[in-house]
């Protein structure tokens, strides 16, 4: 069974740094592209980043370039989403998703096969 689970989330101040971590028990780990989206009430999930199988491919949504920093460990099965200079609108659930396959695209939602159940980020001005 396939589970992902995201933690890290909490109440910061604008300004402040996150690091969230979804640790996954995905058979494929290693070889699957794993994304972090974000929603919240007033908006469809959006696409924040996304990591190739081996880590050495990243993508960002130009809304968080130069904030967020994606990474994997694959020997401990679990991607982070380092988040710096921390601002209100970053307010969202944050949600890992996974594939056990690359097709060349990143930010489609629906192109994932498994999602954690979220964690809430809220930025205080």
């Amino acid at each position: 069974q396939v589970q992902l689970v995201e933690s890290g989330g909490g109440l910061v101040q604008a300004g402040d740094s996150l690091r969230l971590s979804c640790a996954a028990s995905v058979r494929s780990f290693s070889s699957s592209v794993m994304g972090w989206f974000r929603q919240t009430p007033e908006k469809e999930r959006e696409f924040v980043a996304a990591i190739n199988w081996s880590g050495r491919n990243t993508y960002y949504a130009d809304s968080v370039k130069g904030r967020f920093t994606i990474s994997r460990d694959n020997a401990k099965n679990t991607v982070y989403l380092q988040i710096s200079s921390l601002k209100p609108e970053d307010t969202a659930v944050y949600y890992c998703a996974a594939r056990p396959y690359d097709s060349g695209r990143y930010s489609y939602a629906n192109d994932y096969d498994y999602w954690g159940q979220g964690t809430q980020v809220t930025v205080s001005s």
